[in-house]
């Protein structure tokens, strides 16, 4: 029996870490939990702990997406209540706060927290184009803006991407994630009535927020980013090297290749 736990939400990510380890012990918050995995309520979340520790749990690894749970004041158990203040407090303050927390409470419960790229490196690009088509002097421009703007929005604990062009910010990833942020630049290059004139093509950049803990919450992009990507009118998408994962990564390219599309792994 593995010693790893999956602490799983939505996604493809955890399946991918499921395939790696097939004996890991698969569980996830209740409403996010994938089919047969173990589910668990944040309210519960002390007695879950004392379960992993009982089953022989020393690795745990966060994969997929989730919203923030409510939470019952009247559903916290002894083993959670002593926790409830830290965590808390860390959700009035932002994602990164929250994950940090959550971090520190596995941890001080004696388990060791991985990333997902501990289990399957190849998931973390080299850096270069990896598509046949490649940036231009003027997405070359774009990207240094989008990452000029993700380097001061990142320690306001904003979101791990902006879509730029011409130099101008079209979009900036907050709360709704990275697929909601397509879909609104494709909505203002459209017909309806949130149309606006805005400048042709520029890209998606994707990048970590500095100081961010890499064990969790990294970013990614699959084929579906691309999708959207292209659908939003888009030139290309840049990641940042070792900082955004890829996943399905030759279905990936090929949808980029399919649109034309650049993707461009950056220092």
């Amino acid at each position: 029996m593995s010693d790893l736990a999956i602490i799983a939400g939505q996604g493809r990510l955890p399946g991918l870490l499921m395939q790696a380890d097939p004996q890991a012990h698969v569980a996830g918050l209740q409403g996010f939990a994938p089919d047969g995995a173990e589910s668990f309520r944040l309210e519960h979340l002390g007695s879950f702990l004392a379960g992993l520790r009982a089953r022989g749990t020393k690795r745990i690894v966060f994969a997929g997406s989730l919203r923030r749970p409510s939470i019952d004041p009247t559903a916290i158990d002894a083993a959670t209540a002593p926790l409830v203040p830290r965590l808390a407090m860390a959700m009035r303050q932002g994602d990164d706060a929250l994950l940090r927390a959550v971090i520190s409470v596995f941890e001080e419960a004696g388990l060791s927290v991985i990333g997902p790229t501990d289990l399957i490196p190849d998931l973390l690009p080299a850096q270069g184009v990896l598509t046949r088509a490649e940036p231009d002097s003027d997405a070359q421009g774009d990207a240094d803006r989008a990452t000029a703007l993700l380097r001061a929005t990142g320690p306001a604990d904003l979101g791990q991407g902006v879509v730029v062009a011409s130099g101008q910010v079209l979009a900036l990833e907050a709360l709704p994630g990275t697929d909601w942020m397509l879909e609104s630049v494709a909505a203002l290059r459209g017909d309806g009535p949130l149309a606006r004139p805005v400048p042709v093509g520029g890209l998606l950049m994707k990048r970590p927020k500095p100081g961010q803990d890499r064990r969790i919450d990294l970013p990614v992009i699959g084929p579906d980013t691309v999708r959207r990507a292209a659908a939003a009118g888009l030139h290309g998408i840049a990641i940042e090297a070792g900082g955004v994962m890829i996943l399905d990564r030759a279905e990936t390219v090929a949808a980029a290749d399919d649109a034309e599309l650049f993707l461009s792994v950056v220092p």
